[in-house]
């Protein structure tokens, strides 16, 4: 199967691994590699052959979140609305990831943040790396969770923590984040992508019940993740039309610190 240059796939055994290609940019997500990413897991979904898929990253990075030069999100002297891009392109990508049967384990290589970090969130399995580590980073830049974060971290991590990483936005490393709960193993970080695919052999030998099973857990413990996506969509509308935004924006691009007025 073919797929765009930003993101690779290769199939083995019941098992396509998915590989962000941007590592220049810390597989950044732009407007581009959420379309096509979208795009594979759709096909995936419809591949008999597959039974079980990995989503890592090329280079240091499993993913930085979005790209914050994308000019297609944050096209330059125009008005922004986050809210917008949140509902048209991520949205539909978490929806897949968290409802289609087919396991989906994180092969976590390296910093999940922001957004990359979302979407680990809504992986089935986190396999991380020991020098993987991860940060919510939205309220570094005047916004809040998107990606479905709002809705998977407080169901791993409790409310309690997930209220501390989103507000503290601390880099978590491997250890903390295992004794959290967010990793389903940590290991060497050369055998990362090798754990998850042999975890995604194993899931691929199983029965039908195994996508049942993710079927039956979603209708029964996330019946509400589309109302939790648009209303993450609603509230980035309001963020990302603040004065902090812009500020946040700016400082990241100037490499300073922002001076945030809360509003």
């Amino acid at each position: 199967m073919s797929a765009p240059v930003d993101h690779r796939v290769e199939t083995q055994d019941g098992v396509a691994t998915i590989t962000f290609a941007r590592p220049q940019a810390y597989n950044a997500l732009t407007a581009d590699l959420l379309e096509s990413l979208l795009a594979t897991f759709k096909t995936l979904e419809r591949d008999a052959s597959v039974r079980a898929i990995v989503l890592t990253g090329e280079g240091k990075a499993f993913c930085a979140g979005q790209a914050l030069d994308d000019e297609r999100t944050l096209p330059p002297g125009q008005p922004i609305d986050l809210g917008a891009t949140v509902e048209a392109r991520y949205g539909p990508l978490l929806l897949k990831l968290l409802t289609m049967e087919k396991p989906i384990i994180a092969a976590v290589n390296g910093v999940a943040a922001g957004a990359g970090m979302g979407i680990a969130c809504a992986c089935d399995f986190r396999i991380v790396a020991e020098t993987a580590s991860f940060t919510t980073a939205f309220v570094k830049i005047g916004l809040v969770p998107d990606s479905g974060l709002s809705f998977t971290l407080p169901r791993i991590v409790g409310y309690a923590k997930a209220l501390e990483l989103c507000l503290l936005s601390e880099k978590i490393d491997a250890a903390r984040a295992d004794a959290l709960g967010l990793c389903t193993k940590v290991v060497p970080a050369d055998r990362c992508v090798e754990e998850a695919q042999t975890l995604g052999a194993t899931l691929a030998k199983g029965p039908r019940a195994i996508g049942l099973i993710k079927r039956e857990l979603v209708r029964n413990g996330l019946t509400d993740v589309q109302s939790a996506l648009a209303y993450e969509a609603h509230l980035q509308s309001i963020a990302g039309a603040t004065a902090d935004f812009a500020e946040g924006l700016d400082a990241f691009a100037n490499k300073r610190a922002p001076n945030f007025r809360g509003a």
